[in-house]
């Protein structure tokens, strides 16, 4: 079983060295791109849960919207770049409505 797990870790680094000399720069800095939005949109459900974990309720701080905004855009981005249709077809919708809750959002606070 040893041979078999290192045969498996030699394997996946080598798919992983493989993966990124076939890159042109271009693809990787994409790449990196990519990322970063992900890590952006994945910000938004840690900052909810701390948020809400402070009050012990469920909320949606300002900041939700933000990262998810951001996030959306930049993974949209890599999308339409790769043209990925999944992606653009999953992230379109999302980035109109967050957008469309910073707009409310404004509103409320113009009201106030």
């Amino acid at each position: 079983m040893n041979q078999g797990f290192s045969y498996f870790l030699w394997h996946i680094v080598e798919a992983t060295q493989n993966y990124f000399n076939m890159m042109s720069g271009q693809d990787l800095t994409w790449l990196v791109v990519g990322l970063f939005g992900q890590l952006l949109f994945m910000m938004r459900f840690i900052v909810q849960w701390i948020h809400s974990e402070r009050h012990q309720k469920s909320l949606i701080p300002i900041s939700f919207w933000y990262f998810s905004l951001l996030g959306s855009i930049i993974v949209l981005a890599y999308g339409i770049h790769k043209t990925e249709l999944v992606i653009i077809v999953g992230q379109l919708p999302g980035t109109l409505v967050y957008i469309r809750n910073l707009m409310l959002l404004r509103q409320e606070q113009a009201k106030n």
